[in-house]
């Protein structure tokens, strides 16, 4: 079993650059401004011959009310989730208000806490220690996250008490394995269809948007649960964050992302940092849902994150939120306005939702699944020639200078975008405008929806020359 570790602590102890080390990423965003972390975020990691899950979180602060207190619930259920808990505290500052009550909530879960006391002087070493023992644990450790003193040494007595804690536990997990192993093989019995194997795989889901659309609102609809952070201060979601879930028998990981504001709003180096989180997860994504507020004018940060999707190649769905209170009429001329201003993006589906009272989802995920076939169909050379050949017959290419454009033969070359390569003579005088017919025709006879077709030129070479 590979046992579940929480990082806890007050702000700006230096969780995150413990993941990040733990890990070996960066994915957690690293900063000397307190409360950057606001959801937990998970990643594995590899120590002293332990494998096990981590799980970064916020910092705790003595609040009650709005996003802090988010932060503090995302905190409490990842001690819940843990099997080991490292509280990590300051050496610099020694213990606080904030360490001690901590310490409080740590004691009422009796979890196995290991104290790490962060951003230690190699120097000193354990001497800086001593006095963190008033927080009532035992297992007290120095470690400096940033230069990776102490950490193997921690890790050996965390892997010896897991050995210790697996052989005692034996009975109870072999108990638990097979009741699982039961469960898995019943409901295998019970299913009569099998997904395509273009689904096998989990689709990396990339939920984008302007601050306060509703992306952490959607997703935590999607979980039934409180997973993300929901606030109505905009900017809440600061990093990105990668969350498995199994939704209508399918595996994805949904990317929530903190939101893009208009460029001469992000002055702030976190803001950028963000920005730059969220265009990394779409070009790690498979399928990227754009939400757009109804009752909002689409933007210039919106057709930033279009033309930058389209960039990319990536397959779209473009979700109208907010819609709980929207008439028929309504709709249809939201509709009108987005496919007249969005020409360029005529490939994509739009939803109309309420993420908030859970409408419209399950038709959402239909057309997130129906874009990422798509994007991996598999059609053979012959018929894709026998497509260009019936698109030329409708609409031959114009003469340059007498001479005809005469395309040969077509296959695809790649998936996630397709591209189709298309080898011919005279090509490269073939107009733009003919080539978005073709990207059109390839598109209504390949019945792809929701993924972007490209079109790649490739001049047959003269042997004779």
């Amino acid at each position: 079993m590979e046992p579940i570790i929480a990082l806890i602590g007050h702000f700006n102890v230096g969780k995150s650059t413990l993941f990040n080390r733990l890990t070996k990423t960066a994915d957690s965003l690293v900063s000397n401004i307190p409360g950057v972390t606001r959801d937990r975020k998970y990643g594995y990691a590899k120590l002293s011959g332990l494998t096990f899950i981590v799980i970064d979180t916020a910092g705790f602060e003595d609040v009650t009310i709005g996003v802090e207190q988010g932060m503090i619930s995302q905190s409490l259920i990842a001690i819940e989730e843990a099997d080991i808990v490292l509280f990590v505290v300051d050496s610099t500052v020694g213990i606080i208000v904030a360490d001690q009550k901590i310490a409080k909530y740590l004691h009422k879960y009796k979890k196995m806490v290991f104290v790490v006391v962060n951003k230690i002087n190699r120097l000193d070493g354990d001497l800086n220690i001593t006095n963190f023992r008033a927080l009532g644990f035992e297992n007290i450790n120095a470690i400096d996250a940033v230069s990776g003193y102490g950490i193997i040494d921690l890790f050996k007595k965390i892997t010896l008490y897991w050995q210790d804690y697996i052989k005692n536990n034996v009975s109870k997990i072999n108990t638990l394995l097979d009741t699982q192993i039961l469960t898995f093989k019943e409901n295998n019995h019970l299913k009569k269809h099998k997904l395509p194997t273009s689904l096998d795989l989990p689709i990396r889901l990339a939920i984008v948007g302007r601050p306060n659309v509703g992306k952490s609102t959607l997703i935590n609809c999607i979980l039934g649960k409180n997973r993300v952070i929901v606030h109505d201060t905009p900017g809440t979601t600061r990093d990105s964050v990668y969350i498995s879930i199994k939704y209508l028998d399918q595996n994805y990981i949904i990317i929530d992302t903190a939101g893009v504001r208009k460029r001469n709003n992000v002055n702030h180096i976190i803001e950028k940092y963000s920005i730059n989180k969220t265009l990394q997860a779409i070009d790690d994504s498979n399928v990227v849902l754009l939400i757009i507020n109804a009752h909002e004018e689409i933007s210039h940060q919106d057709y930033y994150l279009l033309n930058f999707i389209n960039s990319k190649g990536k397959s779209l769905v473009i979700v109208i939120n907010k819609c709980d209170n929207l008439s028929w009429k309504v709709r249809e001329e939201i509709e009108h306005k987005i496919k007249l201003r969005l020409g360029f993006i005529n490939f994509a589906r739009i939803h109309f939702i309420s993420a908030l009272y859970s409408i419209g989802i399950n038709d959402l995920f239909k057309s997130v699944n129906e874009a990422y076939i798509c994007s991996r169909k598999h059609v053979n050379s012959s018929l894709i020639t026998k497509i260009m050949n019936l698109a030329t017959k409708n609409h031959k290419p114009p003469l340059i200078n007498g001479n005809p454009i005469k395309m040969k033969y077509a296959h695809i070359g790649s998936h996630n975008p397709l591209t189709i390569i298309i080898h011919g003579n005279r090509l490269k005088f073939l107009p733009k405008t003919y080539k978005r017919y073709l990207v059109a025709f390839f598109s209504k006879s390949m019945n792809i929806i929701g993924s972007l077709i490209r079109i790649q030129l490739k001049e047959t070479k003269n042997p004779y020359k």
